[in-house]
């Protein structure tokens, strides 16, 4: 499980992430600016549905303990350069 809660409306826009399985938790402070925002999802999405998607992507590739524990959502594409291409997939999932 995945819960997201949204910190700081300034920019960066900011939150706090924490992940849940049967192992344990982690949490993670996330950092996105809001150019960054209108890039990746141009408003069609909210804020908090961006950085879930982007955490389910990074789950789909690490486990929850190797995400670093603050980051800024354009750090991904520097470890994985598809985060851009592949995004659009996991907010459609979300069915929000």
């Amino acid at each position: 499980m995945i819960e997201i809660k949204y910190t700081g409306n300034a920019d960066p826009l900011e939150f706090e992430v924490l992940v849940r399985d049967a192992t344990g938790e982690s949490s993670h402070h996330v950092t996105m600016s809001k150019s960054t925002y209108d890039k990746l999802v141009a408003g069609r999405y909210t804020p908090e549905a961006c950085v879930e998607a982007a955490f389910r992507f990074l789950l789909d590739r690490e486990t929850k303990e190797a995400i670093l524990r603050r980051f800024g959502i354009r750090v991904i594409s520097q470890y994985f350069p598809e985060f851009e291409r592949e995004l659009p997939r996991y907010l459609s999932q979300l069915g929000r």
